[in-house]
This record gives C-alpha cells, structure tokens and sequence, in this order.
C-alpha cells in the first residue's frame, strides 16, 4: 500500500502525520485490499478573517478510486468527518464486492439414491 500525504499551503507536521495514519487504520482493517492513499491537507483564505480548513483523500483500490473531500474550521475536525464518510463508502465497495447470491434449494443438483 502506497500512501501519500501532502499539504497545500500547511506544513505536514508529525503530529498531523500520526493522526491521519491512525484514522486511516479504521479504514485498512475494514478492507486490506487497498492499492494507494493520497490524503492532501490544504487551508484556503477565503476572506481576511475565515480561513476554512480541507481534507481530501483518493483511495485507489481494484476496481475503483473512492474521492472524499471534507472542509472545517479546524483541520483534525475535518480530518475526523473525512474518515467517517471514507469509512462509510468503503464498507458500501466492500459489500458491492460480496457475492450475495446463494443458490436456491431447487437448484441445488441432488444425486438419486
């Protein structure tokens, strides 16, 4: 698993580092077959005094890339939204994946005795 993690206008500190590979854990251990994670942390002015905070993350698993984005005035809030909406899509893929199809009784090939 390739991840990355930037930040746009931010300084990635280690503590910021920590927290995003502690959330992300919740989403591996729901579904290990995840190729790639680029999680991008930005902060955009939008005027002098609010300063809004934003998360994004593109999971890049088989067949699929899951793009979620999430903005806050804190960034740890954001980051926390962020992982609850990734976590929710990927159970969503997962269970997608899972074959919910049994075969009925009728159709089962019974040998005669």
């Amino acid at each position: 698993m390739n991840l990355t993690i930037s930040g746009h206008h931010l300084e990635v500190t280690p503590a910021l580092r920590e927290y995003v590979l502690a959330k992300l854990d919740r989403v591996t251990r729901h579904f290990d077959q995840v190729v790639d994670i680029n999680v991008l942390l930005s902060v955009e002015k939008l005027k002098e005094k609010e300063r809004r905070q934003k998360a994004e993350v593109t999971l890049h698993v088989k067949g699929r890339d899951i793009f979620v984005e999430n903005a806050h005035e804190d960034l740890y809030a954001a980051i926390d939204q962020l992982m609850d909406k990734l976590d929710r899509q990927v159970c969503r893929h997962k269970d997608k994946l899972q074959d919910h199809h049994h075969v009925s009784a009728k159709r089962i090939d019974a040998t005669p005795v």
